[in-house]
């Protein structure tokens, strides 16, 4: 064989283990995983990330290889089968999966034993679904991402106060229409008023989830806040206050949207932002069902 062909032969060879490998590389790349996913979060949310949080991995593998991102308010039963379903395995939700405030499994009388308890972990690992939330440092963004999310649902960006992100000076309109609107908007089963149906309004304290009664009568003790739409108060504490307010015959209402419909737009709004530095995989808002019958 002469040397020209010798070295043909080799190169094809060489030429054809060289594909070889490529395609083999190719196919192994890696795949992206939970915590990486988290770790790109962290280093766009634009606060420091604080070690005391809730913000953390709440069921199953960090490292477990993303198939798709489903974001939600609130991982229920519904929302984590509909992520399922659709081959989504890591669920972003903003609020608690397992019915306290740190996801603890001992706090039911049956602990991990407790039936309903024990099927939503059971289908949790069946389909290699991983949990994480996103609370603290969503709220700590600046602006607060429910609230920027809320005021895009509600058209009120334009409306929202420069030096308080949470106060909407709207035009003048009724108590019994606002309460419209907002059910009409953020599409709330059951919605809430005390107060006078003709109070007219100018000035909107939106304060969404459960942020407490200091928080609420500190929006409520301002002389220009009409009234305060929040998600979940206390009975005994926000709705009394207003109550007596009401019989005093002071300017205040409250709205309560109960608490879904008082946050789900945020994270919405969570599900625009996450796509614009993931791509690798599909990240779709999964939108969490209002639980309360429709009236």
């Amino acid at each position: 064989m002469s040397v020209s062909k010798t070295l043909l032969k080799c190169c094809l060879v060489s030429g054809s283990l060289f594909l070889i490998c490529c395609g083999l590389g190719f196919g192994q790349s890696k795949q992206l995983t939970a915590r990486e996913v988290v770790n790109r979060i962290q280093a766009h949310v634009g606060v420091p990330w604080q070690t005391e949080t809730v913000d953390t991995f709440k069921a199953g593998s960090p490292d477990e290889p993303v198939t798709g991102i489903a974001v939600t308010m609130m991982a229920t039963m519904d929302v984590l089968e509909r992520a399922a379903a659709s081959g989504k395995n890591l669920v972003i939700t903003h609020e608690p999966t397992f019915y306290n405030h740190l996801d603890k499994l001992d706090v039911l009388g049956e602990k991990e034993k407790d039936p309903v308890l024990a099927a939503k972990l059971a289908f949790i690992a069946e389909h290699h679904l991983v949990v994480w939330r996103f609370h603290d440092h969503w709220h700590r963004r600046s602006p607060d991402g429910i609230e920027a999310g809320m005021a895009h649902a509600l058209g009120w960006e334009k409306q929202q106060d420069h030096e308080n992100q949470y106060l909407f000076a709207i035009p003048e309109t009724s108590l019994e229409a606002l309460a419209a609107e907002l059910r009409r908007k953020l599409g709330v089963h059951v919605l809430r008023v005390v107060g006078d149906p003709h109070l007219k309004l100018r000035k909107v304290a939106l304060v969404p989830g459960a942020s407490g009664f200091s928080k609420e009568t500190l929006a409520l003790e301002m002389n220009d806040v009409d009234v305060l739409v929040t998600g979940e108060p206390r009975e005994w504490e926000t709705v009394e206050y207003v109550a007596d307010a009401v019989t005093q015959g002071k300017h205040k209402a409250l709205i309560i949207l109960s608490h879904i419909p008082s946050e789900q737009a945020g994270m919405e709004e969570c599900t625009r932002w996450l796509k614009t530095f993931v791509s690798e995989v599909p990240v779709e808002f999964v939108q969490a069902k209002d639980p309360f019958w429709k009236d």
